[in-house]
């Protein structure tokens, strides 16, 4: 006569089962804005790239230069200000260098943000983006030291980026509010103040998987 099991020690079993698979899950992977970013030559990346123009033409960058669409410049959001970087076109094979004043892009799948001139000299001004491999050619000369935050939201009315920091500095510990002199009028919610980037990609990962927020490693300095 076959042993009865009792229903109670076979869900048992199959909860005890399922509790050992979930530890054996690895965590999920950071999103694809955790760029890991160095200044070493021959880093590179692969992504979109977009270009900018008016009304940043003639604004201060963030490294605190004049910002002027027709020279060889470029916006990043983890690189050193002054690191030198080759942008290569894939479609059409096209490069030019570019020289790192400004921070973005603040777009999800985009890496580098091009001027005007560079957007020509690589083909890519009517289209708008391209897709792009990216490489650092030279680093800065002196390089401060590194201040990371995550920047979680840009804000045209003050009052929902306060609303917004409060809510990420109540969850995550610190946040505060951003006006660049270059974009007037829109605040910017960074959260967290990181010296490497391994420790702001972390912030990200907790950020992305905790909140429903579209979010990005920045560069403060």
């Amino acid at each position: 006569m076959k042993a009865i099991v009792p229903l109670a020690l076979i869900l048992l079993a199959l909860s005890g089962c399922h509790k050992k698979h979930a530890r054996g899950v690895p965590p999920p992977p950071l999103p694809v804005s955790a760029a890991v970013a160095v200044a070493e030559p021959g880093y590179t990346e692969t992504g979109v790239a977009s270009w900018y123009g008016h009304p940043y033409h003639g604004r201060p960058a963030a490294d605190g230069e004049t910002y002027d669409m027709e020279t060889l410049v470029a916006a990043h959001r983890t690189l050193p200000f002054n690191t030198w970087v080759r942008v290569v076109n894939l479609t059409n094979s096209k490069s030019v260098d570019v020289r790192i004043i400004d921070r973005g892009p603040f777009i999800d799948g985009r890496i580098i943000d091009l001027s005007h001139a560079a957007a020509q000299a690589i083909g890519m001004e009517v289209s708008g983006t391209a897709t792009v491999r990216m490489e650092v050619i030279r680093a800065p000369e002196t390089i401060p030291a590194a201040l990371f935050a995550v920047q979680v939201g840009a804000f045209g009315v003050r009052a929902n980026a306060e609303r917004t920091r409060t809510e990420m500095a109540s969850r995550f510990g610190s946040a505060r509010l951003v006006e660049r002199p270059e974009n007037p009028g829109v605040w910017r919610v960074m959260v967290g103040s990181e010296t490497t980037l391994e420790a702001a990609n972390a912030l990200l990962s907790r950020i992305s998987q905790e909140t429903e927020t579209k979010a990005f490693v920045v560069r403060l300095n």
